[in-house]
């Protein structure tokens, strides 16, 4: 790197910029999965979100399912699944910069995968999907969140409702858009594990529900498993 963008770079880092921007690109589930400020940095959380969900695919015994991300910001999720499992997947975001990354990303790591640009309020599909799963945006408006953040974009971060507008809007969109035996699969806020449990169960109220931990012991992940 030239002296002069070296020099920059250190400027914007001590103003508290992303190092994971200057760099470009980070590690995802082995993936390098190119970032700048339309996408929000994947975190290291999130892999276990995919982790979790191949378990579950693979206990359940789904074949080649049908996969809908909600969500998708970089495309990170949708290729780590591409790429361990047999499946196809239709991958969506309101950012319109966010999918040219995230098709960009697909390219590199050699992965088929079918981005569209489109709210998931109005979004709907002739295919009737296995899987849903969705890293939304849950953090609280009056939350408070690490400084460094604001670098990245606010409205994949924020949500109404004290958080839970996503996965509400989500939910009541499921029985619409998915198969009749299907697993969503959500990253979660630590405190929201309880009133997206209870919004599942108001639409599928024989559902398994299952609620997994992160690394420090925060309920982070939650899957809905209608058999």
């Amino acid at each position: 790197m030239p002296l002069e963008k070296q020099e920059e770079a250190l400027k914007k880092l001590a103003t508290g910029y992303p190092v994971q921007y200057i760099i470009g690109d980070v590690d995802f589930c082995g993936n390098i999965i190119k970032v700048n400020e339309s996408v929000l940095i994947p975190r290291f959380e999130t892999e276990y979100l995919v982790e979790n969900l191949l378990f579950y695919l693979r206990r359940y015994e789904y074949e080649n399912p049908k996969i809908l991300e909600v969500g998708t910001g970089s495309g990170c999720i949708s290729i780590a699944l591409k790429k361990s499992t047999e499946c196809s997947i239709d991958a969506i975001d309101i950012s319109k910069r966010a999918i040219e990354v995230a098709k960009d990303n697909a390219q590199k790591n050699n992965t088929e995968i079918n981005f569209i640009c489109e709210d998931i309020a109005s979004f709907t599909s002739k295919n009737k999907y296995n899987v849903l799963v969705s890293n939304p945006p849950y953090v609280s408006p009056n939350e408070e969140v690490d400084e460094k953040t604001k670098y990245e974009p606010q409205n994949a971060i924020f949500a109404k409702d004290n958080g839970l507008y996503f996965y509400n809007l989500i939910l009541e969109k499921c029985p619409s858009l998915m198969a009749s035996k299907n697993i969503i699969a959500f990253e979660i806020g630590k405190d929201q594990a309880e009133s997206i449990k209870a919004k599942a169960l108001s639409i599928y109220p024989k559902a398994n529900i299952i609620v997994r931990k992160d690394i420090n012991n925060f309920d982070r992940y939650l899957f809905i498993i209608n058999e």
